[in-house]
């Protein structure tokens, strides 16, 4: 739903070059019901099918929004109970997991705390439940936070930081920033996917790099990076501190020569990209 229009490229899946192609909600409306034929059309027998459709928390915290991703769930979970692709990939959301599991592994409890991530984890259902019954090899991916270059939501994080530091606006942390979270750079989050498919993994697996930095010491690197005087200014805090670690243990075991882009370096290219577009 967040692509911005159909594009086709080539990707290595199982050894062969194949070719890909992105649907936005333009092409293919996963609201409407009438989109289960639409999808059915274009997905074709041993195809990979990559889900990473949903209307973000940016979109609605509400009842509504959750219902209608759910809407979603339930027409791509129908298209595949009546067609024969060879791999599903479902990107969700660490947001399943409990807000106090720490550290955060692939086995523990996914009890969600907010209605985003409790529609993750409907949708993971509905996907389980559908793939018992045709036998297709299912991967979810549950990345924690992203940053990087093309984001559209402009969260509480490194994408507003480095937006504020580059004009020299000031950084407003909750507190003092001391909270830690592990955030992911979006292009690894398309590599890990491109392992998936090359190997047509299946089961489930938290996207992380097992090191969290706190929220002050990203605003720190994003004013380095923009070479301004943006002020890093701290609100009195109404919540108590929060921190999430994973464990990425199952990460290594699965692909041991994978690494996490490190968080400096993410950032600077994150940078960069936002300045050129200004350009």
């Amino acid at each position: 739903q967040a692509n911005a229009g159909t594009s086709s490229s080539m990707v290595w899946v199982r050894g062969r070059l194949a070719s890909t192609v992105s649907l936005s909600s333009t092409d293919i409306d996963l609201c409407q019901p009438e989109s289960v034929d639409a999808l059915r059309g274009v997905l074709h027998e041993n195809d990979s099918l990559v889900i990473i459709s949903a209307l973000t928390p940016d979109k609605g915290k509400d009842v509504g929004t959750c219902m209608r991703n759910i809407q979603m769930g339930k027409h791509f979970s129908t298209t595949l109970e009546h067609s024969h692709c060879g791999h599903v990939v479902y990107i969700g959301s660490d947001a399943v997991y409990d807000d106090n599991a720490n550290p955060v592994q692939e086995t523990s409890c996914a009890s969600p705390t907010g209605l985003h991530g409790l529609m993750h984890f409907v949708r993971e259902q509905m996907l389980k439940h559908v793939v018992q019954q045709t036998k297709v090899p299912l991967m979810i991916l549950r990345p924690s936070l992203l940053y990087g270059a093309g984001d559209t939501h402009n969260g509480y994080g490194p994408n507003r930081f480095l937006r504020l530091a580059k004009e020299g606006q000031p950084i407003t942390l909750f507190g003092g920033g001391e909270e830690k979270r592990d955030h992911v750079y979006v292009k690894d989050v398309s590599r890990v996917t491109g392992l998936c498919l090359r190997h047509r993994s299946e089961g489930i697996l938290n996207v992380a790099t097992g090191s969290s930095v706190s929220f002050f010491d990203i605003a720190q690197i994003a004013v380095r990076l923009s070479g301004t005087d943006a002020e890093i200014k701290c609100l009195p805090r109404s919540n108590p501190i929060t921190h999430r670690h994973f464990d990425i243990t199952a990460n290594l075991k699965a692909f041991p020569s994978f690494r996490y882009t490190p968080m400096e370096f993410g950032l600077s290219e994150t940078f960069k990209h936002l300045t050129r577009v200004d350009r």
